[in-house]
């Protein structure tokens, strides 16, 4: 098969970040950008974004709906709280707004990894905690925080993380996952 471009190989969503780096506010703006630009259904573009760099306020607020888990986040240099529309009446609405917050965080993640840094999606959250915080109006639905930063010294991780982050990446092999004219037969498009 072909080769995929390198980004994808770059990317992965590490959690031994760096406590001390930083982000430039033109990096993380970049970065925005590229999600503000991910497909959207019928140009309704329900996507928005509450952003926090450490050491700010809005930081800490996202930093505080962090699942106890997600701990290792307040390392990172940034975080973005991921919000997509919350129509209960217009199904399509309501589904598609999560899937153009799907596109949105796959772009900017990668626009992150461009950049030289790592990102990483969480859904470990309080949602309702985010929606009081940030005062996030009826119609909206948070669901996804992204961490972004800059990868530390492996020597200065805790074992937990080390092991976490050098764990080998895998995934289904295409035959288990694309498939033809039936269900679980390989398309015949990946034949040599």
């Amino acid at each position: 098969m072909g080769c995929m471009h390198e980004i994808f190989e770059k990317r992965w969503s590490a959690r031994g970040l760096d406590p001390a780096a930083t982000i430039p506010a033109s990096d993380v703006a970049e970065i925005l950008d590229a999600a503000r630009w991910a497909p959207t259904w019928g140009g309704t573009q329900p996507v928005r974004m509450i952003v926090g760099v450490r050491g700010d306020e809005v930081f800490d607020a996202i930093a505080a709906t962090l699942a106890p888990g997600n701990d290792w986040a307040l390392s990172a240099s940034a975080l973005v709280l991921m919000t997509t529309r919350a129509d209960a009446e217009d199904e399509n609405a309501h589904t598609y707004g999560a899937v153009d917050l799907g596109l949105a965080a796959a772009q900017l993640i990668l626009q992150a990894t461009a950049l030289g840094y790592t990102a990483h999606p969480m859904a470990g959250f309080e949602s309702g905690l985010a929606v009081e915080t940030f005062e996030i109006p009826a119609g909206h639905r948070p669901l996804l925080v992204v961490s972004i930063g800059s990868l530390a010294d492996p020597a200065t991780l805790s074992p937990k993380i080390q092991a976490r982050d050098t764990k080998e990446r895998t995934r289904l092999p295409l035959t288990e996952v694309a498939f033809g004219a039936h269900w679980g037969r390989p398309t015949p498009l990946l034949e040599p």
